[in-house]
């Protein structure tokens, strides 16, 4: 299956990326601000506020914090609709969940897919309903072509990007840096000076989530595109080019002068393998100035994350672009899309709300999330910080990457313990393994293309 994502102008993107470079400057005066925007209004229709009696069904991946910001977001549309909402966990990947829901005749009313593969392989599947005119009016209104198109399968809408990110960040520990003296890196290689700065300081500069595959892809990525640039990045998600090509070489080996240097990595590559996601940012910021690791890179959604230990982002939290590897600084985006599995009047209002600025201020004044809703005040969002990462991706309009491994096949972009995520898992192990890695990424890809390409 072709992604929906458009070949995009590299000037464009280099303008893109010149907007999140200025985040830099800007971490040093960000402090806490009001969740409230007091001014926005939904654009285009409303759903339909007479639900009272309609029971929806809710499922995503999203646990902790996430899924209790998410749940808030719920219990705002039964307030104003009267229906009766239930979130329903899910399990990655979400299409074999939802696959095994709909076999026994019980799919959820909704689903948010966190990748582009995803919805295009449940759309393959016939799994999906298209949006109706209320969420395309609110859509139109509200979002930016690309945004729309990532949730589109051969012109046919299906999806409402909720939630997005900027996968493009680092961030880190201020007193660490403080009593290290360093600064923060502009490019890769200042990025290693930077790394061995801290670590004569007596603290491991860099925490690694290497137990989930995912961070690992994300790693990759921003190498990848600083180094090989966005034509070939467009190329290799749609596997027009090989793993086994020497541009992915080369990302490997800028790569393993991190990964090959255990000394760098909180707990080593073992312990980088042992620890999840959550904890690799947790750790960055407990202990005061003595954390595990110096530096975490990922998301702007590590901020709810950070909003779990004492450390206040803007004063002890802070953060810079993902250091550039090659001629530009990457923009990677990603994010989550509710799609209907039922074509009732419940799941289309819900879509037509969640296209809506109301409910992207309810979980942005939470922190730890970015909204693609080009209609939300950015005053909606709890710190300065926050506040210029979602203008800078707003600011991007239609210019920027979206995260490769979720625009590829499932099983073999998005799949633990397989594919894409335990090739680079392995290679965190074994970073002088170029080859093998390579060779291994390019095996577990074709298989996982041609079934794709069977439907």
């Amino acid at each position: 299956m072709r992604t929906t994502l458009r070949p995009r102008k590299a000037r464009k993107a280099r303008k893109a990326a010149a907007t999140l470079t200025a985040l830099a400057a800007l971490t040093a005066l960000a402090g806490c601000g009001s969740g409230d925007d007091g001014g926005d209004t939904t654009k285009g229709p409303t759903p339909d506020l007479s639900l009272k009696g309609e029971k929806i069904e809710v499922a995503a991946v999203w646990t902790g914090p996430e899924q209790e910001n998410f749940v808030k977001v719920l219990k705002e549309f039964e307030k104003r609709t009267g229906a009766t909402v239930t979130f329903v966990p899910a399990q990655d990947p979400i299409v074999n969940f939802l696959g095994t829901k709909i076999a026994g005749g019980s799919p959820p009313d909704v689903a948010m897919l966190p990748q582009v593969g995803a919805i295009q392989q449940a759309a393959a599947q016939k799994w999906l309903k298209p949006v109706g005119p209320e969420v395309k009016a609110a859509l139109a209104a509200n979002y930016s072509r690309g945004w729309q198109d990532l949730g589109a399968v051969d012109g046919t809408q299906y999806g409402v990007y909720f939630k997005a990110a900027n996968k493009s960040l680092v961030w880190y520990n201020t007193a660490v840096f403080d009593n290290a003296g360093a600064t923060e890196p502009k490019t890769w290689q200042d990025f290693l000076a930077t790394a061995e700065t801290v670590s004569a300081s007596g603290v491991t500069p860099v925490s690694v989530g290497g137990a989930d595959g995912w961070t690992l892809t994300d790693w990759f990525e921003n190498v990848y595109l600083s180094q090989a640039g966005p034509a070939r990045y467009d190329q290799l998600a749609k596997h027009e080019i090989k793993w086994t090509d020497p541009s992915v070489a080369a990302a490997l080996k800028t790569l393993a002068e991190l990964f090959g240097k255990p000394s760098l990595i909180a707990g080593g590559s073992a312990g980088a393998l042992q620890t999840e996601y959550p904890a690799s940012v947790t750790q960055t910021f407990t202990g005061g100035d003595q954390p595990k690791g110096a530096m975490v890179f990922e998301g702007d959604f590590a901020a709810v994350n950070i909003a779990q230990t004492k450390a206040e982002i803007g004063k002890d939290a802070k953060v810079f672009p993902f250091p550039k590897a090659g001629d530009t600084s990457p923009v990677v985006t990603a994010g989550d899309a509710a799609v209907a599995l039922k074509d009732t009047k419940g799941a289309q209002a819900l879509l037509a709300f969640l296209a809506s600025p109301d409910a992207a201020r309810i979980w942005a004044a939470e922190g730890g999330f970015l909204s693609p809703n080009k209609s939300l005040d950015p005053a909606a969002y709890p710190n300065d910080v926050q506040r210029e990462i979602a203008k800078a991706l707003i600011g991007a309009g239609d210019d920027f990457r979206f995260d490769m491994s979720d625009q590829m096949p499932q099983s073999f972009g998005g799949t633990p313990g397989k594919g894409e995520w335990k090739a680079l898992q392995d290679f965190l192990k074994n970073p002088k393994d170029i080859a093998g890695t390579q060779a291994r990424l390019e095996a577990d890809a074709a298989k996982a293309y041609k079934a794709s390409s069977k439907g």
